[in-house]
């Protein structure tokens, strides 16, 4: 296979700190390594429907959905600081809610706001940190499968919430379950 025809006859631009503007949508001051849950959606580049597709409700995996399944499993053993929740692989998108256990025996507590901690790129153990490493394990192995090495598989960044209580926790718990069964409601399904 060659490179997507997405890609071709795209001209590269240099970075331009005059006109590339790069925002964070953290929350600002907040610790993204210490202990509490959280829900996260990542988005497949160009929202392209690349990990599969839903039929009758049921999100049948593809070989690349199927990547994304295992290298998330696999970030649980990777990184003993996370515990895996919930999560969905989607035709073009993925979402999870993983714990954050710092030294804990597997209970989460609610995260506090520290605005006194200066971030910069994703500290060791944190949401970050995990997001890079899943996104960047899951493009190297797609790449290899479709031999188009460098292309981005994911958007850039990534979504995520803190959940603060039970409630947040069943309602996204419930949100990723019911997920494929709402795909032609999704946002994201538009896009196809």
């Amino acid at each position: 296979m060659g490179e997507s025809t997405i890609y071709k006859n795209k001209p590269m631009l240099r970075y331009d700190p005059t006109i590339h503007h790069r925002r964070s949508i953290r929350l600002k001051g907040y610790d993204y390594s210490q202990q509490g849950a959280y829900f996260l959606t990542l988005c497949i580049q160009h929202r392209e429907c690349l990990l599969g597709e839903i039929s009758d409700g049921v999100m049948r995996l593809n070989e690349f959905g199927e990547i994304v399944q295992t290298e998330w499993q696999a970030s649980a053993h990777i990184r003993t600081e996370i515990e895996l929740g919930e999560f969905v692989v989607m035709p073009n998108h993925f979402h999870a809610i993983v714990f954050i256990n710092v030294g804990a025996t597997g209970s989460s507590q609610i995260p506090i706001l520290n605005t006194n901690i200066p971030v910069k790129g994703p500290k060791s153990a944190s949401i970050g940190a995990l997001m890079s490493g899943f996104k960047s394990s899951v493009t190297k192995r797609i790449n290899v499968l479709r031999a188009t090495p460098r292309v981005p598989v994911w958007q850039r960044n990534y979504w995520e919430h803190i959940i603060r209580d039970e409630r947040s926790m069943l309602e996204f718990s419930t949100y990723i379950e019911n997920n494929p069964f709402r795909w032609k409601e999704d946002s994201l399904f538009a896009v196809r």
